[in-house]
């Protein structure tokens, strides 16, 4: 026997499920735009404007104190020199005024080494940088690779100030974009 319905053949396939390309859920007129993705925030505009000032001023300061960290490298190992306030050479019984001094550590009585106080505040602004740029990445709740580039900032001689100008671009045109994405309380 001949199948002469051309229908016959597709009865016995699955009918499509609500929310499957081509079921009912999916059938729109054509050229029909696509609804965009919601868009949800981890906290209100103010706490983000807050993490956005507060990241601002960490990224100006952790980018500008590892810039005088290079020098501080380049002028430590490639001259030599250190930079001391204060303190008296004992070699010479001379007091060391604060600049640029060849004095052998064990010489120098008194004093503050202040290319060693750089590399400390350098790190330590660096661990409050990366704090800003966590709690700016969790209220935005972008993705995690975002974290990473911004906390790049602070490792790579002016990236901090590049990227704190593209982020807070980023944020506030997100905050303008879904003003309905923002947690109420």
């Amino acid at each position: 026997m001949t199948e002469s319905n051309p229908q016959s053949t597709t009865a016995s396939a699955a009918p499509a499920r609500t929310g499957e390309a081509g079921g009912p859920a999916q059938r729109r007129p054509a050229g029909a735009a696509t609804r965009p993705a919601r868009r949800r925030f981890g906290g209100t505009g103010a706490q983000i404007r807050s993490a956005l000032g507060f990241y601002r001023v960490m990224a100006y300061l952790t980018g500008t104190f590892l810039i005088l960290l290079c020098i501080e490298m380049v002028v430590r190992y490639g001259a030599g020199y250190d930079l001391i306030a204060g303190g008296t050479d004992a070699a010479t019984n001379a007091t060391v005024p604060l600049g640029l001094n060849m004095i052998a550590a064990d010489n120098l009585t008194g004093g503050l080494n202040l290319s060693t106080g750089v590399l400390i505040v350098h790190g330590w602004l660096y661990v409050i940088y990366l704090i800003s740029d966590f709690r700016l990445w969790s209220l935005m709740r972008w993705p995690f690779t975002r974290f990473i580039l911004i906390a790049l900032g602070g490792v790579i001689p002016g990236l901090s100030f590049v990227m704190e100008r593209r982020i807070h671009r980023e944020a506030e045109q997100e905050l303008v974009a879904n003003p309905k994405a923002v947690r109420r309380y």
